[in-house]
């Protein structure tokens, strides 16, 4: 879908320090061939006490007001996760929502794993296109994944799950970045791989454990060839379909926001997928934060912006795939944000004595 008056007007972020992938090493937790593989550096990990939905209110606060927009021309919020989000049977996007814009703001929850936030949007651009005055939409992202039902550093092979609040303000009139495009490509019979062995009546506290999932997946559906052929058709075919809404071709991206893995998921994803090198791709920030579940997408394109890396005239791709969906954006930015950090000055030479 081609969108002609949506815009980017702020980004926010909460990230918690970050750990180093050696000390999980050193202590037991990450595989040392694993670690050598991934070739990340740090994984941001909260402290115990900090709860997932007060991370999405600091970084839509943020968000908000960077954009410099009105909080009462709010018109949605949509808050993104993949894991618990401290408390059970309870409308999270309307405490952060009523925490970090206002009370009146329509609120919703979606849930579809690690696509969750691009998806959302998707959506986001849809309702904005409805509203005939100034109007903009509030998207979060949070998660905290931790023990004894998450192992961050062995839940899933290749990846290492990440504690953060993310956010972005999108707005039908104005910002630094004007949304192209978006597109959306399913194939719901992709998630058979997340499912494992199959449903239960009640919850359990057995830890997550995504590979022996995807084994049951291949034992009973199908084989490795299979699932990675309809992911590749799933992420390609979302791709093609936003360059082609946004007149763009690859060889003008100037950056790829991508889904944070280990260095062989990178690479995969900027050669195959993308055809970008991987210095166009948002990996050097990933390796330092690790898979923020919903995340990755808004808070390394906020990192760009905060380090004065967005160009006027730069198209920016956001690419995002779950078990079962996938979506991509793209941006072109109209000018450098407010927030970015400056630019270096230029050396004065010496004066001649």
């Amino acid at each position: 879908m081609r969108w002609d008056s949506v815009f980017v007007a702020g980004t926010g972020a909460w990230l918690p320090e970050p750990f180093p992938a050696h000390a999980a090493v050193e202590a037991g937790e990450y595989d040392p061939e694993q670690f050598e593989a991934d070739g990340l550096l740090s994984v941001r990990v909260a402290d115990d006490d900090v709860a997932p939905p007060d991370m999405a209110v600091q970084a839509a606060t943020t968000a908000l007001k960077r954009s410099g927009l009105d909080p009462e021309t709010v018109r949605l919020l949509l808050h993104n996760y993949v894991w618990f989000q401290g408390q059970t049977m309870w409308p999270v996007a309307s405490y952060i929502a009523d925490h970090a814009v206002h009370w009146g703001v329509p609120a919703f929850e979606v849930k579809q794993e690690c696509n969750a936030a691009v998806s959302s949007l998707e959506l986001a651009a849809r309702h904005l296109s409805t509203e005939p005055e100034a109007a903009a939409a509030v998207l979060t992202t949070a998660d905290r994944f931790a023990e004894p039902l998450i192992h961050r550093w062995s839940a899933e092979a290749g990846l290492v799950y990440a504690d953060g609040g993310t956010a972005l303000v999108l707005s039908n009139r104005a910002g630094f970045a004007r949304v192209l495009s978006t597109a959306t490509r399913a194939d719901n019979r992709m998630e058979a791989v997340a499912r494992g062995a199959g449903l239960t009546p009640l919850p359990t506290d057995e830890p997550y454990d995504h590979a022996a999932r995807f084994a049951h997946y291949l034992r009973a559906q199908g084989n490795m060839r299979e699932a990675s052929e309809r992911l590749i058709a799933m992420v390609i075919g979302a791709v093609d379909d936003a360059l082609t809404d946004a007149d763009t071709e690859r060889g003008d991206i100037a950056w790829a926001v991508i889904p944070t893995g280990g260095r062989s998921k990178m690479q995969w994803q900027a050669e195959q997928l993308l055809g970008v090198p991987a210095e166009r791709t948002t990996w050097e920030f990933g390796r330092r934060t690790g898979h923020l579940g919903a995340g990755d997408q808004f808070a390394a394109l906020n990192d760009l912006a905060e380090r004065g890396e967005l160009k006027p005239g730069d198209k920016v791709l956001m690419l995002s795939a779950g078990p079962g969906t996938a979506s991509c954006a793209v941006l072109e930015i109209t000018a450098a944000p407010l927030w970015a950090a400056p630019a270096p000055l230029a050396h004065e030479p010496e004066p001649q004595s």
